[in-house]
């Protein structure tokens, strides 16, 4: 439905969670709104899957972000939503993972609420969870850990700290998961080992979480740089730190004899 713009009315922005990739992930609320809306600006990473659910007739906006790539800027991005949301009574804004994990969703509500946009979240499954379980990896598991860290690895410039603190989080987490971190790596993980981990800390990279083309890298501190130039292994990335990396090799190791005897 094209609103009247002459009687002062907006429509609504769905800020709506497009889930890692895998489209059986999608929540049933976010599809729905998918199928219905007339406006739709998505993300890089939304996966084709996704995309495929938009109802045909929609406006299509890509304002996909990647490392020095970026289709449009934040501002720009922004006030595209609120003309959009001027013109078409449902107008989504489909966000890789969850709006509200690293995907300034928080942002974006910020500036549509100031313009006197309604706005509504629907949150999505974030690839720091997703990633990892489709990797057969528990970031919590009472015999490996009991607690859990999201941080980013890229920092934007101007933010309300400096930096992550690399130290407190070594200290205060079993469990540590990065996103956008492959990129910065090489910085981080010696500010970790001043901390107190050690060269031998398991760390796994899991790429393309929870699509067809997922792949995994599983070292350690003192291995994954070399892995990752011999694997010429790119970003997106998630990064899974901790003793909880060896859980699949383990239970393997565990139903090896069980499984040995089965024919």
């Amino acid at each position: 439905m094209v609103l009247d713009l002459h009687n002062g009315l907006t429509g609504k922005v769905y800020l709506v969670g497009a889930g890692p990739g895998d489209p059986g992930l999608m929540t049933i609320k976010g599809k729905a709104l998918l199928e219905n809306a007339e406006a739709v600006v998505y993300d890089a990473l939304v996966s084709p899957a996704i995309l495929a659910m938009v109802n045909p007739q929609a406006e299509l906006v890509d304002a996909g972000k990647r490392r020095g790539r970026h289709t449009k800027l934040q501002q720009e991005t922004t006030a595209l939503l609120e003309q959009l949301a001027r013109k078409y009574a449902v107008v989504v804004r489909l966000k890789a993972g969850d709006p509200f994990i690293f995907g300034r969703g928080g942002e974006e509500m910020e500036d549509l609420v100031r313009a006197g946009i309604e706005v509504e979240v629907v949150p999505g499954i974030t690839a720091g969870i997703a990633a990892p379980a489709y990797a057969q990896i528990p970031l919590t598991h009472r015999s490996y850990s009991s607690s859990v860290t999201f941080v980013t690895g890229h920092e934007a410039a101007g933010k309300y700290r400096p930096e992550v603190n690399w130290l407190a989080i070594a200290k205060g987490s079993e469990t540590i998961v990065i996103y956008m971190g492959v990129y910065s790596l090489a910085t981080i993980l010696p500010q970790l080992m001043l901390a107190g981990l050690g060269e031998d800390t398991p760390i796994a990279l899991i790429r393309w979480g929870t699509c067809p083309e997922q792949q995994e890298l599983v070292g350690t501190f003192a291995t994954i740089l070399a892995q990752i130039e011999a694997e010429n292994f790119q970003a997106p990335a998630i990064v899974v730190i901790g003793a909880v990396v060896n859980y699949p090799a383990n239970l393997r190791q565990q139903l090896a004899p069980i499984l040995g005897g089965v024919n």
